[in-house]
């Protein structure tokens, strides 16, 4: 059975990874606390990250773990860069002198989100914004530079097993007859499950490179909000609002990207895969979620 170290084990993306994988890997959980079952892990920290590889002696390291408060990002760049930064271009130093496969997760922030009429393909230049998008390209060029068994895949408004957009708007829904959500801002909800089944499909070949990895289709987050209240039947009234509006609401917020829709471009050249349509993957994530 091959032998995978996952960090970030304990998020979204981590929890759908292990399900997905299921019996098929033999999985070396780490986070940055410890718990049951859990090794503790701090990727910005190259000792330690280059003694948890040579002790546990993994196949593949898929890598989860990343700093994705935008605001939090703003707020703390140092920390943002130690995480998003720091801890890739360690877990690649580390793989690479195992001469083993690493697996890191990026996000559409990479890109501006500005005067943007078609979706980023992995051949458009990143320009990021937000110190989360510096902080996250930053990641991506030192697995790039240090790393020659590599897959990166950028994803974006990603939801799972934990905290989200669809689970806070389910809550709100519960006190609220009617909510404000932005919808000036495009991009493609991604569950979990999804990014998951991907890498699953990927990790073991050698089809290295930069990916991108969201769901087929694109939305807005006031249609998305209406969508989930829609479906989970609950009777809430969403009061589309522009950024600025939103803002003006949430002074202390990052700003978004406003187009951060990414075209899986790469994927569709080297397979006949496709990721599921975005309103078919909500569907699937409300029947576990719901009942």
């Amino acid at each position: 059975m091959r032998k995978i170290l996952l960090t970030g084990a304990n998020g979204q993306l981590g929890r759908a990874i292990r399900q997905v994988y299921r019996d098929e890997a033999d999985f070396i959980l780490t986070d940055m606390i410890d718990a049951d079952g859990f090794r503790k892990l701090d990727i910005s920290d190259l000792s330690a990250v280059q003694q948890c590889i040579s002790e546990t002696h993994p196949d593949s390291v898929i890598n989860c773990a990343a700093m994705t408060n935008v605001d939090g990002c703003e707020q703390n760049i140092e920390g943002a860069f130690r995480a998003n930064a720091v801890g890739p271009r360690n877990l690649a130093i580390a793989t690479e002198a195992a001469q083993i496969r690493l697996v890191h997760v990026s996000t559409d922030y990479v890109f501006p989100g500005t005067e943007q009429k078609e979706a980023y393909t992995e051949f458009d230049r990143p320009a990021p914004l937000s110190a989360y998008g510096r902080t996250k390209l930053a990641g991506e060029e030192f697995v790039k530079d240090f790393s020659s068994r590599y897959f990166i895949f950028r994803t974006a408004w990603l939801y799972g097993d934990g905290h989200n957009f669809i689970k806070t708007m389910l809550k709100l829904a519960e006190n609220h007859d009617e909510l404000s959500v932005v919808m000036d801002q495009r991009g493609t909800p991604t569950s979990a499950l999804e990014l998951a089944r991907l890498i699953h499909l990927m990790e073991p070949t050698e089809e290295y490179g930069v990916y991108h990895a969201t769901c087929e289709g694109d939305t807005n987050w006031a249609d998305f909000a209406e969508k989930i209240f829609a479906k989970a039947g609950k009777d809430v009234r969403v009061n589309h609002v522009t950024s600025e509006e939103y803002k003006k609401m949430n002074p202390a917020s990052a700003d978004r990207p406003k187009f951060g829709i990414l075209d899986n471009m790469m994927l569709r050249l080297v397979s006949d895969y496709r990721m599921a349509e975005w309103e078919d993957a909500l569907d699937e994530y409300l029947g576990d979620l719901l009942g």
